[in-house]
């Protein structure tokens, strides 16, 4: 693998490259990963990621 990927974390749980796979988000003109364990928390309660992720806070989660 690239060594350049060390530096790529999951926004929530902080989990490297190198740990799991992490899927890339783009919002705000920024970039982020996340891994597919965390993956639902920004799907259902994107508040919970709003000191991690800007912007995160005014996103309504997916309702059942």
């Amino acid at each position: 693998m690239d060594t350049a990927q060390t530096d790529k974390e999951c926004l929530n749980c902080g989990r490297s490259v190198n740990q799991v796979p992490l899927v890339p988000v783009e919002h705000r003109n920024g970039s982020a990963y996340i891994c597919p364990q965390c993956l639902p928390i920004l799907i259902h309660q994107p508040g919970k990621l709003a000191a991690k992720l800007p912007g995160a806070s005014e996103l309504q989660g997916h309702q059942h």
